[in-house]
């Protein structure tokens, strides 16, 4: 009797707690990633399989077990081809997100030194060429820097590292401008690049409504902590991104209140 206890009595250390824990916070994060999207349906299924060979196994079906152990065997590099875009987008969040939290100290010194000389950020000439945009029902799409540099976006563009005003986004963005196809990022008090190319989200729950600009800048705020501001060719409505979500059709002044309390905690 007492030995039938102690083979059945399980001893957990805080080594396979800790484990577990991590363990689940990884799943966690692929689900964050792949929600909303095609493939959360085939993530499922691999999950499916694996579970179906684990009794498969337990069952000692022998033919069975060794089709699928060859298929699983094989499945990282079925993984690595069929989430190549997810495995793309959390090394993206990796870089962009957590690799400015290890920073040297001298280079959050200067980073930090840099920040404070810079001219703040004139939310009133984005808003207002914005509102002019938006009247004129003139299609717009800005980025707006916080932590991320969004260089990699930058290059697809050109640079121009021009002052912010309301006059040169209004004429950037004219439909006859060379400049007008694409977006702009502002970094700092700067019109940093325009014309640049931001990646596309795939989150399949998206509204109909929103075209290219509006899944540019979700798919931006997916991979980076930048707010990306859109108006809309169609209808003139402004929206605001940030974090993966939208607010559709908002006012000038509501776009105002929310700027300033995001670029204010950035």
């Amino acid at each position: 009797m007492e030995l039938l206890l102690t083979t059945l009595f399980i001893h957990v250390r805080i080594l396979d707690i800790v484990d577990i824990v991590i363990v689940a916070f990884l799943l966690y994060q692929i689900y964050l990633l792949i929600r909303g999207t095609s493939a959360m349906n085939i993530f499922l299924g691999i999950v499916l399989l694996y579970f179906i060979w684990l009794v498969v196994r337990a069952l000692n079906m022998e033919l069975l077990g060794n089709i699928l152990g060859q298929v699983i065997g094989v499945g990282v590099i079925a993984l690595i081809i069929v989430f190549q875009q997810e495995i793309r987008k959390f090394l993206l969040l990796l870089g962009t997100r957590y690799t400015s939290r290890g920073k040297s100290a001298l280079e959050s010194l200067l980073l930090r030194a840099e920040q404070n000389t810079a001219s703040p950020i004139n939310i009133d000439a984005i808003i207002k060429a914005c509102k002019n945009l938006a009247e004129s029902k003139t299609g717009a799409l800005i980025a707006i820097t916080r932590n991320s540099e969004l260089e990699v976006y930058s290059e697809t563009g050109d640079i121009l590292n021009a002052e912010l005003s309301s006059r040169l986004l209004e004429n950037i963005f004219f439909k006859n401008s060379p400049l007008h196809d694409g977006a702009v990022i502002i970094k700092g008090n700067k019109i940093h690049s325009a014309r640049c190319v931001l990646p596309i989200s795939e989150n399949l729950n998206l509204p109909p409504q929103f075209g290219m600009r509006h899944k540019s800048a979700i798919g931006l705020t997916e991979v980076t902590d930048a707010v990306v501001i859109v108006v809309s060719e169609e209808t003139g409505k402004i929206s605001l991104a940030d974090n993966g979500s939208i607010d559709y059709g908002i006012s000038p002044y509501d776009l105002k209140q929310k700027l300033e309390q995001k670029l204010q905690n950035k």
